[in-house]
């Protein structure tokens, strides 16, 4: 009997602590099954800001931030996050900054190896420079969207300044085009951005009050680029000032929603993006 009693105490003994342990594995599975999705897409940045003096009327100043992904391993994926910037082999943060200082420098030599002429034409203090911006709008989806902006200034009434809009697919390794998204005819869909040309204001006044966008209009018909991003309801197309409207416009946001669009959206586009 006691013999008996002892075989059932140790059972029960060795069935809670195993189950202790299965518990605790789990939770340990969990706990790395979080960490391994939570480090799963990682983005960094390196940043340059550097000013030098031409002489006693010029002075330029280089700025610019770039966005490291260190998830990113596929090189013609990065190639093509970094469409712009030729020559980048590292796409390590070291090999970025390293980059950028390499940029800033010829950047600099190039204004200094200009004809001296130019410099007769400059009668007042000046301060030219030049700029480029990536910000990352959104990953969903494994939809990464990344904004570019460039800006310079080298004389003149005003400097100038352009957007680029990219999304990439990360789950396929490359840039997302608008036949990825619908298969509405290209007439069609530039109906519709004349039709949404003033759901966005572009904030532009005039003596009489707020302008619309439609008013500064260079073009009889808004081409549809391929300078897109989008949201859970609207598909947006992104232009820079003089590509469709006047400098005074600035750049000029044209949503279409998904409704719009409803019929034409590619299967594999609305199951990733949970359109109904």
């Amino acid at each position: 009997m006691k013999k008996t009693l002892s075989i059932l105490v140790f059972s029960a003994l060795f069935a809670v602590t195993s189950c202790k342990k299965t518990d605790s594995q789990n939770n340990s599975q969990s706990n790395t099954s979080e960490v391994k999705e939570t480090e799963k897409f990682v983005v960094d940045s390196v940043k340059i800001s550097d000013s030098v003096k031409i002489n006693n009327l010029l002075s330029l100043k280089y700025e610019s931030k770039m966005l490291v992904f260190p998830s990113v391993k596929n090189k013609t994926l990065l190639d093509s996050i970094y469409f712009d910037k030729k020559g980048i082999t590292d796409f390590s943060k070291q090999g970025l900054q390293t980059f950028l200082d390499k940029d800033k420098n010829e950047y600099f030599v190039s204004v200094k190896g200009k004809d001296n002429d130019w410099i007769a034409d400059i009668q007042r203090p000046q301060n030219w420079d030049t700029g480029y911006f990536m910000k990352l709008k959104s990953n969903t989806n494994d939809f990464l969207q990344i904004e570019y902006m460039f800006s310079s200034y080298e004389g003149g009434a005003h400097g100038n300044y352009g957007f680029s809009e990219r999304v990439f697919d990360l789950k396929n390794n490359k840039k997302l085009t608008l036949k990825d998204i619908t298969t509405m005819p290209k007439a069609r869909l530039e109906a519709l951005l004349m039709k949404n040309i003033n759901t966005i204001p572009s904030g532009t006044t005039d003596s009489q009050g707020a302008v619309k966008n439609s008013d500064m209009l260079l073009l009889k018909t808004i081409p549809a680029n391929e300078n897109f991003y989008f949201d859970e309801k609207n598909l947006y197309f992104h232009y820079s000032p003089y590509e469709i409207a006047a400098f005074a416009a600035g750049d000029i946001i044209i949503p279409v929603s998904w409704e719009e669009l409803k019929g034409t959206l590619t299967s594999q586009f609305k199951e990733r993006m949970k359109i109904n």
